[in-house]
């Protein structure tokens, strides 16, 4: 198993194209060190996925070429994907795909785990960046009083990405969206910023994000 992982990570990345093979690795500075990122070659790439991920490595370039826009890497290699579209998954005995109403998180899988439905109000990687950008040196007060997130985590993350403040707020709101998960919505950032000190701009662009 872990041999066909690893070969199947190989033979998506060789099939980038050079630009995209640095975008892949962009989106990937988040979750793992750009200083481990950036001189890695693709064989290297895909050893540092196997160690970082083991068992979900495919699982995690399947997510970034989705945000490169590459679904047809994903459905050639048959890559897994995070979150299941319901109109693909049909839950119903008769086979018949239910629809999705009232609670954004409600679903009929097996098990009595919801399936993830599409929520256009749920946070994209895009969007994260977005705030990223806006968010102030008072980054690890947010963190810590209107995130709920460890003093610990948030010094990990400043360490594994030195000197790039864009990349520390980044990753802390990635570590609150991994931690709230299907509830990780524009509303809940929104009403989690709402009374920290930060740029009124950064509520009014979540406002934008929820009128969209």
């Amino acid at each position: 198993m872990a041999r066909d992982e690893r070969a199947t990570l190989l033979e998506v990345h060789l099939a980038l194209p050079e630009e995209q093979f640095h975008s892949l690795k962009f989106l990937l500075e988040g979750q793992i060190p750009a200083g481990l990122l950036l001189p890695a070659s693709r064989p290297e790439l895909c050893r540092i996925l196997l160690q970082r991920f083991p068992g979900n490595s495919l699982r995690v370039t399947a997510r970034i070429l989705r945000q490169l826009g590459r679904l047809d890497l994903i459905q050639h290699f048959q890559l897994p994907l995070e979150e299941q579209i319901p109109e693909e998954s049909p839950c119903e005995p008769n086979g018949d795909t239910p629809k999705v109403r009232g609670h954004p998180t409600s679903g009929c899988c097996p098990g009595g785990i919801p399936a993830p439905p599409v929520n256009p109000q749920r946070l994209t990687e895009k969007d994260l960046m977005q705030v990223a950008q806006r968010l102030g040196k008072e980054w690890q007060e947010v963190g810590i009083l209107h995130l709920g997130l460890e003093r610990s985590r948030l010094e990990q993350i400043q360490e594994e990405n030195p000197g790039n403040p864009v990349l520390w707020n980044f990753e802390m709101l990635r570590e609150w969206r991994r931690r709230e998960r299907q509830e990780a919505t524009v509303s809940q950032l929104r009403s989690c910023l709402e009374h920290a000190r930060l740029d009124p701009g950064i509520l009014d662009f979540l406002q934008s994000l929820q009128g969209d």
